[in-house]
């Protein structure tokens, strides 16, 4: 009885810890820059911005599957251990980035890869330990804390962040270490094998390196694709992209060909038999897809245009952004334990299909906000977001792993991670890319009359070169682009501007007001998108059938307890044996 209560907040603390750090740089990327001494706005720098910001999260999503599937033949808590150790290593090293400049920057995205690798271990088996830990009847509530702890520590990540860089920007990363000594001594003592291992399997090289290949050359491109190419504002058209998007797009198409070959594949495609591990993963995807961008964007909306409007500096903005999207947190919090525990009493379907539901409303109520809105209602939609999230996200998740057979639900977890880690990245691509495209079809004519009216019609030459992405960043990292934009303009074009007009130039007023409208005309669009995917997701959701548990005869496993009345039967195309206590 103790044990499971041990797994429960031992792997609480490594998934919290692991998304702390997948955060908490969003917000200390000025306070990063300014220590390793880049200028974020010079050319060339957004390429490390953008693997210092995605790159933890494209090793993560790229390795789950792979480390769920060597968990399942050498032992989910081995190496689940071994992440914690890893991800701490990789924390300590960050702290210590020896060099600034062009090569502190690579130092830094190096380290930031291995915490990566150590929190694809951390991932890829902490729903499966907590799976195996706890009886069928007790998982969605113990799953539904796990998750509770993902999201929260997404959001403290931001929080902390903002308080740690005013400080120094190295605390952000050696927060962690401390806390990973603990974890990893705790777990190596504590924890210890439920399942055991299924000897004799092979690894499935070919299927790994297609997978690995094709991800992460898939996530590659997209990240590449934000950036400006030749005279193009995204990297789109750029021949790399094309192709890295091609070759992975391929290397993606012929992996399950490879899985339907090999004797012990990496990716069990059997397990899309079952209609409530298919659905549920599914459901999960769509989701991920739909939600993974909005909480960039609902920062950038902050940081850019809300918070300046409304009388905070540019450099404070990063750490109010995460105070005023804590809502969101709330509401996770507060539905993501009792979803989990009513769903493990009458099953997963109605609460998850009423979740997504709920959050797709949630889309269409942001897109009828102006972009100087009252916080109130803001904070009401953003509330709501939250509760059908975590309306659906721990019961969802427990319908997947208890749909999983034991011996496989290391894999069947890498699984699940991996498609909501891709999901989240594509989104951020997707919804990074409608915004700028709008930006760069009416970013200039914006700015240009908003220069006249300032009268100074002079500047909109100069200010018509600032690509998009510049400026979306720039406010993104709470710099003012109109002051950077200044600095970098002749003298003869800025001497004769009074020092009135400058003032208001280089104000909170100026740059917010002459992009909103433009940006709130793109965000729309992405809201109206997470609506879409939403009640997709919603559709799927409903479409999982009665609850299902996969159940067999292994030492140490207890028999679900059956309602009075109620009779187990195997679902139709499940892989071996199974349960369904409770209809939905």
């Amino acid at each position: 009885m103790q044990y499971k209560w041990t797994v429960l907040s031992n792997t609480t603390i490594g998934v919290l810890m692991a998304t702390i750090d997948g955060t908490i740089v969003l917000i200390s990327l000025p306070a990063i820059f300014n220590g390793i001494k880049i200028d974020p706005l010079a050319f060339g720098s957004f390429q490390y911005l953008l693997w210092i910001l995605f790159g933890y999260s494209i090793v993560t999503a790229t390795l789950l599957v792979t480390f769920g599937r060597i968990s399942d033949m050498f032992g989910r808590v081995r190496l689940y251990n071994l992440g914690f150790a890893i991800f701490t290593l990789g924390s300590f090293l960050a702290y210590l980035t020896p060099n600034t400049g062009s090569t502190g920057a690579m130092e830094l995205i190096a380290f930031r890869i291995v915490q990566g690798v150590g929190a694809a271990f951390l991932w890829s088996n902490s729903a499966a330990i907590v799976t195996d830990a706890f009886p069928a009847n007790e998982r969605a509530q113990a799953l539904g804390i796990n998750m509770v702890a993902a999201l929260a520590g997404s959001l403290l990540g931001i929080i902390m962040g903002g308080i740690l860089a005013a400080i120094n920007w190295r605390f952000i990363f050696l927060v962690s270490v401390p806390v990973g000594i603990f974890g990893t001594a705790w777990s190596y003592l504590k924890l210890r094998e439920v399942v055991s291992v299924k000897k004799h399997q092979k690894l499935d090289y070919w299927g790994n390196v297609t997978f690995a290949l094709g991800l992460i050359l898939l996530l590659v491109g997209v990240t590449y694709g934000l950036q400006p190419y030749g005279t193009s504002d995204m990297g789109w058209g750029n021949p790399w992209v094309i192709g890295a998007l091609t070759v992975g797009a391929g290397c993606l198409l012929v992996f399950p060909l490879i899985e339907a070959k090999v004797e012990d594949p990496m990716f069990r495609l059997s397990l899309f038999k079952n209609q409530a591990f298919s659905a549920g993963n599914f459901a999960g995807l769509l989701a991920a897809i739909g939600r993974g961008g909005v909480q960039l964007m609902l920062i950038i909306l902050l940081q850019g245009i809300w918070l300046p409007l409304h009388g905070y500096s540019y450099q404070s903005t990063p750490f109010w952004s995460g105070i005023y999207i804590t809502p969101m947190l709330v509401g996770f919090v507060v539905m993501g334990p009792i979803s989990g525990r009513i769903s493990d009493r009458r099953g997963a379907r109605f609460l998850a299909t009423l979740g997504m539901v709920i959050t797709g409303v949630t889309f269409i109520l942001l897109s009828f906000l102006p972009y100087d809105f009252a916080f109130p209602e803001f904070a009401a939609i953003i509330f709501l977001m939250g509760l059908g999230g975590g309306m659906f996200a721990a019961p969802n998740t427990a319908a997947i792993m208890n749909a999983s057979p034991a011996e496989q639900r290391g894999a069947a977890s890498g699984m699940r991670a991996t498609i909501q880690n891709v999901g989240q990245t594509a989104s951020l691509g997707v919804f990074f890319s409608i915004v700028l495209v709008a930006l760069a079809a009416s970013l200039p004519g914006a700015l240009g009359n908003a220069l006249s009216s300032a009268g100074v019609p002079q500047l909109a030459a100069t200010f018509n070169q600032i690509p998009p992405t510049n400026a979306l960043f720039a406010a993104f990292l709470g710099y003012n682009p109109v002051a950077a934009t200044l600095s970098a303009a002749p003298a003869s074009l800025t001497s004769s501007i009074p020092p009135a007009t400058l003032a208001y130039l280089t104000g909170k007023d100026f740059f917010p007001t002459a992009i909103a409208p433009a940006f709130m005309s793109a965000l729309r669009l992405t809201f109206y998108i997470g609506a879409v995917l939403s009640f997709a997701a919603a559709v799927a959701s409903a479409l999982r059938g009665r609850t299902y548990i996969h159940f067999e005869e292994l030492k140490g496993t207890e028999r679900p307890k059956i309602p009075t009345g109620q009779t187990g039967e195997r679902v139709p195309g499940a892989v071996g044996p199974a349960v369904d206590p409770r209809p939905d």
